[in-house]
């Protein structure tokens, strides 16, 4: 019988190609970058990904996240992503979270003002049953609590400096290995990205807020890829909470996520 990845073999052997296939991994955010990650991770073999994002895939996503398509607009991009997994590798065991990451303090407050919402619907059982009814909604607005031990390897691909500040620290808290994207819009050079150490990079506007809010909380240390790229323009004006909307390509975040992937794959299978 063939196997699908014999020719990854060649290059890992069989006993890196059997500790990938028990590595668990999660990645944040399945957009631009993350969308990335999770393919090349698919198909290196990798045995349980989780998949963690509430957006879900619209009209202005198709110029470069691998899971937008004219057939998939609407739908959530976590169960997009699932299905693209599993058609690859069905043997993957893919936990989706339909929920967006709020760092234990956010999320700490979310949940207080939530209960304090439902408390006053509890008085009849009527609203109960709609309060029920309504507590997926709930989980994506309160976040859900993750447990980083249980993960051998994460995936940071979220935009929210909040995010993967909190991100950083549990798994820090935790001793779980992560890897941080950092920012991809505004670029036109993939050749540009670096793998580096957070505190040796340089250019990237994203990176400098990320070294401060980390040396504040104590982080010796975090892998990361980021752009030497000067930014190219600076966005279009946003709607809502965001001023600017960043120019993106499809050959940019593509190239970080899959050197994203490249590292959690060799780190996993001690080929670093």
């Amino acid at each position: 019988m063939i196997d699908k990845f014999e020719r990854t073999k060649i290059l890992l052997g069989n006993e890196s190609m059997k500790r990938l296939s028990e590595c668990r991994v999660a990645v944040f955010g399945v957009g631009g970058v993350g969308g990335y990650v999770c393919e090349a991770l698919a198909r290196s073999g990798i045995g349980q990904i989780d998949l963690i994002d509430n957006d879900r895939v619209c009209y202005t996503n198709l110029n470069r996240q691998i899971i937008a398509l004219n057939s998939t607009i609407g739908r959530y991009k976590v169960d997009v992503m699932a299905d693209r997994i599993r058609d690859i590798n069905p043997d993957c065991i893919v936990n989706v979270h339909k929920t967006f990451y709020l760092p234990p303090e956010a999320r700490s407050m979310k949940q207080l003002s939530v209960s304090t919402n439902a408390s006053d619907t509890d008085r009849n059982k009527d609203q109960t049953e709609n309060r029920n009814a309504s507590d997926d909604t709930d989980k994506k607005i309160t976040g859900e609590k993750f447990d980083f031990a249980t993960y051998d390897y994460v995936v940071d691909a979220i935009d929210t400096v909040t995010g993967k500040i909190g991100l950083i620290v549990e798994c820090s808290e935790a001793g779980t290995p992560i890897i941080s994207s950092m920012g991809a819009g505004n670029k036109l050079d993939p050749s540009a990205f670096e793998v580096s150490d957070i505190y040796k990079t340089s250019v990237d506007p994203l990176a400098r807020v990320m070294r401060r809010e980390l040396k504040k909380r104590g982080i010796r240390k975090l892998k990361v890829v980021y752009s030497k790229e000067e930014s190219v323009g600076t966005g279009a004006e946003g709607t809502g909470r965001r001023r600017r909307t960043p120019g993106s390509v499809a050959f940019v975040p593509s190239v970080c996520g899959l050197i994203i992937a490249g590292e959690v794959i060799r780190d996993l299978s001690d080929k670093s």
